[in-house]
């Protein structure tokens, strides 16, 4: 099994930049102003332009409500440091890099759009700085 995660969005724009310049993914493919496939690794994120669905979809949200209440996107890197770094180089808000009792080390964000997003190193034992 593979999952890959489609996002719909206000600006593919702005959510192609956050989660490339930000999250260091890249495009696969063609992208449009309307939809791009994005590529880290195993992680596949299809940005989609909300103007896209139908007036009627079940994924259309109102002005005042947050996209993706409910859901955290969940990102396993193996150099934490590293990705946590560069998403700090960008310029972006995102929270500090702690070690959690579970024993993983994370840091959260969110997107543009409102989504959570939690970058989570992939196993137990990382160096703590």
């Amino acid at each position: 099994m593979q999952l890959r995660l489609e996002l719909f969005v206000e600006a593919p724009e702005k959510s192609l930049d956050f989660y490339r310049r930000v999250l260091g993914f890249a495009v696969q493919g063609s992208a449009s102003t309307e939809y791009a496939m994005l590529r880290n690794g195993d992680a596949v994120i299809a940005i989609n332009s909300r103007s896209a669905l139908s007036s009627d979809h079940p994924l259309r949200i109102q002005t005042d409500e947050r996209a993706g209440l409910g859901i955290e996107i969940i990102l396993s890197v193996g150099d934490i440091e590293d990705t946590y770094r560069t998403a700090e180089e960008s310029g972006w808000p995102l929270s500090d890099l702690v070690q959690q009792p579970w024993g993983l080390r994370d840091f959260r964000l969110i997107d543009p759009d409102g989504y959570d997003v939690r970058v989570t190193s992939s196993h137990t034992g990382c160096r703590r700085t």
